[in-house]
C-alpha cells in the first residue's frame, strides 16, 4: 500500500467489487467503495423485506475485502463473512449483515426522524471495527429494484422482449439482457458518494456482474451526472469470462458497447483486460479507442483456471495504470 496514494473510488458489488477492492487496498490508502444496493435474495433480501433497510450483503463483502492481511483483519473478515448453518431462522444469515443492520437500528437509520448520514455512520463503525483500509458507501440512500429488458425470457418466445424485475431474477434470466433500469427511477444518491466521486483522482468500474452490479450506478441520475462531470480519470476493469445468465456470449468489446449505451456521455481513460482471455486484441483496442481510452493488457487472472482475478497481479496492474 502506498501512503498518500491516489484517491480511488471503486464501483460495483458482490464478488467483482471484492476482487477490485482486495487489489486496490494494496495500491492506495485513500480508497472508497460505492456499492450497488439492489439485492433482493438470500440473507440481504430477507433483512430488506423484514426491516425495510438497505440490503447489507454487498456492503458487507466490500468491508470484508478492505480488511488487512494481519491477524486482526483476517479474523474479522472471516467473522463478518460467516454464515449460520442451521435449519432455524438464522439459516444462511451472514454475521456481517446482522452486525450492519444492528448498528443501523441503534443509530436510527431508516427512521423518519433519523439523523442525517446514520446509514453511512453505521458502515463507518463497522469499518473501524474491522480495521478496513478504506470506506464503504451505498450508491443510493434507499433500497431499489433492478428491472431488466430481456429478449427471450420465455424460451418458447425467443424474440419477445419483456421486463424482468429483481436482481436475482435478472441475474438468472434465460434470455438476453438488453439493458437495465431502476425502481424508483430517480433514487436519492448517497451524498457522501457524490462527494467522493467529485474528489477522486481515479474512478474504477468493474469487474463484476455487468448489468446487476456495475451498470446500476449509471442509472442513479445524480450519481451518473457526478461520474460524467468529475475531473477524475476513469478505468474499466473487464471480467475474465461472461457472467452466466447476464452476459452469455458477450465479447470484451460488447461489455464496452453496453456501457456506452447506458452512459453515452461517459468517457473512459483506460480499459484493463487479461491478456489470456482476449481473443481479438485489435477489435478490443478499436472499441476502447471509440470511448476515448487506451487498452492495457496484463496477466491478472488466478493460476487455478477459474474466472477470478488474482489480487496481487490486479494490484500491480492498477499501480502501473495509476502511475503512468
Amino acid at each position: 500500500m502506498k501512503p498518500n496514494g491516489p484517491k480511488v473510488v471503486a464501483l460495483g458489488g458482490g464478488h467483482g467489487l471484492y476482487a477490485s477492492l482486495s487489489a486496490l487496498r494494496r495500491v492506495t490508502d485513500r480508497l472508497t467503495a460505492i456499492v450497488t444496493v439492489a439485492d433482493d435474495g438470500g440473507s440481504s433480501g430477507r433483512l430488506r423485506r423484514e426491516l425495510g433497510v438497505l440490503p447489507p450483503g454487498d456492503l458487507r463483502m466490500a468491508l470484508a475485502a478492505l480488511c488487512g492481511d494481519d491477524v486482526w483483519g483476517q479474523t474479522w473478515r472471516d467473522v463478518v463473512q460467516h454464515r449460520f448453518r442451521t435449519q432455524g431462522d438464522l439459516r444462511d444469515h451472514a454475521v456481517g449483515n446482522l452486525l450492519i443492520v444492528a448498528l443501523w437500528e441503534l443509530l436510527g437509520a431508516g427512521a423518519a426522524d433519523a439523523p442525517g448520514g446514520s446509514t453511512v455512520a453505521g458502515l463507518d463503525w463497522v469499518g473501524r471495527l474491522l480495521g478496513a483500509h478504506g470506506r464503504v458507501l451505498p450508491m443510493a440512500a434507499v433500497p431499489m429494484d433492478i428491472v431488466a429488458e430481456v429478449r427471450g425470457a420465455d424460451p418458447a418466445r425467443p424474440d419477445e422482449i419483456t421486463h424482468v424485475k429483481g436482481q436475482v431474477a435478472c441475474a438468472k434470466t434465460p434470455g438476453t439482457v438488453l439493458g437495465v433500469s431502476l425502481v424508483p427511477a430517480d433514487p436519492p444518491a448517497c451524498p457522501e458518494a457524490l462527494a467522493a466521486v467529485e474528489d477522486a483522482d481515479w474512478i474504477v468500474f468493474g469487474p463484476g456482474s455487468w448489468f446487476t452490479s456495475v451498470l446500476p450506478h449509471l442509472k442513479v441520475p445524480a450519481l451518473a451526472r457526478a461520474l460524467t462531470a468529475t475531473r477524475a480519470r476513469r478505468a474499466v476493469a473487464l471480467n475474465l469470462a461472461p457472467q452466466p445468465g447476464e452476459t452469455d456470449d458477450f465479447s470484451p468489446q460488447t461489455h464496452l458497447e453496453v456501457l456506452r449505451a447506458h452512459a453515452p456521455d461517459l468517457s473512459v481513460d483506460v480499459v484493463l483486460a487479461d491478456d489470456g482471455v482476449v481473443d481479438d486484441p485489435a477489435a478490443l483496442d478499436k472499441a476502447v479507442q471509440e470511448i476515448g481510452g487506451r487498452l492495457v493488457l496484463a496477466d491478472v487472472a488466478a493460476d487455478d483456471g477459474s474466472p477470478r482475478h488474482e489480487p496481487a497481479r490486479l494490484a500491480q496492474a492498477f499501480y502501473k495504470i495509476f502511475t503512468d
